[in-house]
């Protein structure tokens, strides 16, 4: 499952990185807002990250890991389908600070569930992947999308970071699926 855990965090860390770094063009380009304002609400998304992550430190004590990873990729798509809908633009601005509060809680809980996902021996090598593959996400896809928008228009924004973030749920639900079938396997060789 380590390989699903390292995509995940390639995903999460390219669409935090790629909504901050673009965001803003997009708002500009596509939106028609002026660049003062787009930039207050790109400052308005990392606010939402930053709000999102201050909440989630006090949840974690109610919720488990697993389920404020699922809820913020949830929050994320939902920001996200704020964007790509035909609606008036206060709703995408509203889509950036959703997609910002639900990133939140995503890259400190994967961190923090690593030792459950694969033991404590494990658990720091593994960080230490997940780390080396984060900045590549943040580093890689960004570009990817001003490559892409080059070809095409900026308007291609919300759909790219559907699909990444998509893709991270996915990664992050099919490695979800292995653990808990391991889970059953390891209770049924060693019942209580």
């Amino acid at each position: 499952g380590v390989k699903l855990a390292l995509a995940s965090f390639l995903f999460y860390c390219g669409v935090e990185m790629t909504v901050g770094l673009w965001g803003s063009s997009y708002l500009v380009k596509e939106r028609g807002l002026a660049a003062d304002e787009a930039a207050l609400w790109g400052s308005i998304y990392f606010a939402g990250i930053t709000i999102g992550r201050f909440i989630t430190g006090f949840i974690t004590f109610k919720l488990s890991n697993r389920l404020l990873i699922r809820g913020g990729q949830i929050l994320t798509l939902t920001g996200v389908l704020l964007l790509l809908l035909p609606l008036p633009t206060g709703c995408a601005l509203a889509g950036l600070l959703i997609m910002g509060l639900g990133l939140a809680p995503i890259y400190p809980c994967m961190l923090h569930e690593t030792p459950v996902r694969f033991g404590q021996e494990h658990a720091g090598k593994i960080m230490g992947y997940q780390m080396a593959v984060a900045y590549t996400g943040s580093t890689l896809l960004p570009p990817l999308l001003g490559l892409l928008a080059g070809f095409a228009t900026i308007g291609v924004f919300p759909i790219y970071i559907a699909v990444s973030a998509a893709a991270m749920m996915l990664f992050s639900e099919r490695l979800n699926v292995l653990l808990n079938r391991r889970h059953e396997r390891s209770a049924d060789i060693h019942p209580l």
